[in-house]
């Protein structure tokens, strides 16, 4: 074996690891994309007013019971320490973000938007998230960063009003809650993303969703559908239960714990186009040159904000 081949080896057995900022980035995008089916499935889980199928109680609560059960199983697997004093009152603000808010206000509203519309407005989270984040982490995002993150919003607005129709952007009681829902998920994301600095990202959403059991699970039950549903509102529900309401968090609260809240929130701007890109085959919509253009001046914003400053 000759010197270059040993040198070769040893380079390549001593490479340098992905930074802690790549790492979450990259978790964030994969809980991004797990996030992204979140509103298709919604959507099938829960009808259209004509053909109403699971009621957004059931979903909402149903999916955080089922999650819930499943948390305390791997808990108990684990053995897992109960968390800190200090850590319970953290758990339940992010629980109530996350675990109640965002999911019975979207299943509520994707009764009456398509998942196309209520995408578009649930794009706003990546600022509302970094917004929050700032806050919660003390940190100073440069002017720079702020502008990148404007600009994707912006992009997301002006895509919601050229495909708005004659509906527009009036604010019906669907948007609102949309709009609400935006605001729970940034204040969970937010908090959950900062326990799993000193916690296990799946301990995180766990113990949340064990700390939920004693409303949901009650909820779920007295809300469980009277009438035989077909097998893909099942098939919906069951993916927002087991991927969106736990597995999604494992990734993502991991990834905002490694590249920082501020940062990775803004890889969320994806998630629209993606909700987009699924919605085609699952609910027959169309993706359009327009659509596909808007997704990739998304993408641009987000590869520019990541570049940007983000100080204490």
């Amino acid at each position: 074996m000759t010197r270059a081949t040993c040198a070769r080896r040893a380079a390549a057995g001593h490479r340098a690891p992905l930074p802690a900022e790549a790492r979450g980035l990259l978790l964030g995008l994969l809980g991004v994309a797990i996030f992204a089916l979140t509103l298709p499935m919604t959507r099938l889980a829960v009808g259209t007013p004509e053909a109403p199928q699971m009621s957004g109680l059931f979903i909402a609560m149903g999916r955080a019971a089922v999650a819930g059960l499943l948390s305390a199983a791997l808990l108990l697997a684990q053995r897992a320490p109960l968390p800190a004093r200090a850590d319970w009152w953290p758990l339940a603000v992010t629980s109530l973000g996350v675990v109640f808010g965002f999911p019975l206000l979207t299943s509520v509203a994707m009764r009456h938007v398509g998942a196309v519309h209520a995408a578009v407005i649930i794009g706003l989270l990546p600022l509302a998230t970094a917004a929050v984040g700032a806050l919660l982490h003390r940190q100073r995002p440069s002017a720079a960063f702020w502008a990148c993150a404007l600009l994707g919003s912006a992009l997301v607005a002006a895509f919601a009003v050229l495909r708005s129709g004659r509906q527009g952007l009036a604010l019906h009681p669907a948007d609102l809650l949309l709009m609400a829902a935006v605001v729970c998920a940034a204040v969970g994301y937010a908090w959950g993303g900062r326990l799993a600095q000193h916690m296990r990202a799946d301990a995180v959403i766990c113990w949340a969703l064990v700390l939920s059991l004693p409303v949901s699970l009650p909820l779920a039950w007295a809300s469980w559908p009277r009438a035989a549903l077909p097998a893909a509102a099942w098939g919906g529900f069951a993916y927002v239960a087991v991927f969106s309401m736990w597995l999604g968090f494992f990734a993502w609260y991991r990834g905002l714990a490694l590249g920082g809240t501020v940062r990775v929130s803004q890889v969320q701007l994806a998630q629209p186009f993606m909700s987009m890109l699924f919605a085609v085959p699952l609910l027959d919509e169309t993706l359009d040159a327009v659509s596909l253009a808007f997704g990739l001046a998304v993408l641009a914003t987000v590869a520019a904000g990541r570049r940007m400053p983000v100080g204490k």
